[in-house]
């Protein structure tokens, strides 16, 4: 059995008490609350307690801790090296629609670097989890990402720009390319738990533009520490400013990266 390191211990208590109240909120999900952050993208009350659960109980265990939250947005901390990046609710579309598929990402950052992050999906009590040089677990079980080379023979995971995302027109086009050279492609909802099923070998590889910090933080540490790699459209590490992300296993990046960049 994996011993979870202090910081991840910290995290899936935090990710526990939140995941209870979404379990029942998903259980009631006609009755929340709703409101509309841009056109077809939506927060609701289940967003935010979870925010508010997360936040308390990381602020109990490190007071000087800063935070960035997709709700709540940045709070700064008086330890400016550690920061935590959060999204309560990874997958709200989902969510709203009675779809079992939505997650809890919490990263740590420390020193401008992903140290440590961990992706709980609810329904299926997976928690994903790893710790900078410890590697990545999937509850006590060690992850690894695929080792398939042969593009034909692999399966991608996406997102697709809904309206009032920009991005269109490229996306059918790296869309139509990598259709034409995979064994298919997976539009799932969460681009946290995209990463992390990649990290468990499930998916090959996966691409997204236009995603925010807290969807992709947790997901970043995980897939390095199962052996993926992690880039930015251009192949550098701007993941987090440029909002763009490929994460595979080694034998796939260099290919899918060459695919995308024709339509990007």
């Amino acid at each position: 059995m994996a011993a979870r390191p202090a910081l991840i211990n910290v995290m899936a208590t935090a990710a526990g008490k939140a995941a209870r109240g979404l379990v029942r909120d998903f259980g009631e999900v006609e009755n929340l609350q709703v409101s509309r952050k841009g056109t077809a993208d939506f927060v609701s009350e289940a967003d935010n307690k979870a925010e508010y659960t997360i936040y308390k109980e990381l602020k109990k265990a490190r007071p000087n801790f800063g935070f960035l939250m997709e709700e709540k947005g940045f709070v700064s901390g008086s330890d400016k090296s550690n920061k935590w990046i959060v999204d309560p609710l990874d997958g709200t579309t989902n969510f709203l629609h009675g779809l079992p598929h939505f997650s809890i990402s919490i990263a740590l950052e420390r020193d401008n670097d992903i140290y440590a992050g961990l992706i709980y999906e609810p329904v299926n009590d997976q928690m994903f989890w790893a710790e900078k040089g410890s590697g990545a677990f999937l509850n006590n079980r060690r992850l690894r990402v695929s080792n398939r080379e042969d593009l034909s023979e692999c399966m991608f995971a996406t997102g697709i720009p809904f309206a009032g995302k920009e991005g269109h027109e490229p996306f059918l086009g790296q869309l139509k390319d990598v259709m034409a050279v995979s064994a298919g492609v997976r539009r799932m909802g969460s681009a946290a738990l995209d990463l992390a099923y990649t990290a468990a070998g499930r998916f090959d590889g996966y691409w997204e533009q236009g995603i925010n910090a807290w969807d992709m933080a947790a997901g970043i540490i995980i897939m390095r520490e199962a052996g993926g790699v992690v880039t930015d459209f251009k192949g550098g590490n701007e993941m987090m400013k440029t909002g763009s992300i490929i994460a595979t296993n080694t034998g796939t990046q260099t290919s899918l990266r060459k695919i995308l960049s024709k339509s990007a």
